[in-house]
């Protein structure tokens, strides 16, 4: 058995205002486990994306998160708990103005194999993308994989 408490652990550079990586503090090995705090208009992800062997279950422990999916948008509101099979594009997000506290748990853990699409501006269209470190490693960015323009920045 292993017990954590979540301030104790280091939050990452994320879309989201707090990001705290729980699996490797726990021990988990077969399934990930994701703090979330996020502030109005912060998204649990860089963009609409899909896990190609992961299925993903989020509870909204306080505040609404707003999905985008194929079939619409998805409202989940505090207490309630929303499940995306693999293979399945989403995209959560705080639209209100109350803060979101929520957890992410995603099984298989290692899941490599995600396809994320941002707006790319160049482009005119949402395109695929891949995120990298900038060089003075103080942002992740966004780069649009069809013509290499920067979509989007996160500190």
């Amino acid at each position: 058995m292993e017990k954590v408490t979540i301030e104790a652990v280091d939050a990452r550079m994320s879309a989201a205002d707090v990001r705290r990586e729980l699996s490797k503090p726990l021990g988990a090995v077969n399934v990930a486990v994701n703090y979330y705090e996020l502030a109005p208009d912060e998204s649990f992800a860089f963009g609409y994306h899909a896990h190609e062997e992961q299925e993903e279950v989020f509870y909204v422990q306080s505040g609404t998160a707003t999905f985008e999916t194929d079939d619409g948008e998805v409202t989940v509101e505090a207490g309630e708990v929303v499940r995306f099979g693999p293979g399945e594009f989403q995209r959560g997000v705080n639209e209100g103005d109350e803060r979101v506290v929520a957890l992410a748990i995603g099984a298989p853990r290692e899941s490599d194999l995600v396809e994320m699409r941002r707006e790319c501006p160049d482009c005119g269209e949402r395109t695929p993308n891949t995120i990298e470190m900038t060089e003075d490693r103080d942002a992740l960015v966004t780069l649009c994989i069809e013509c290499g323009a920067e979509t989007g920045r996160f500190d």
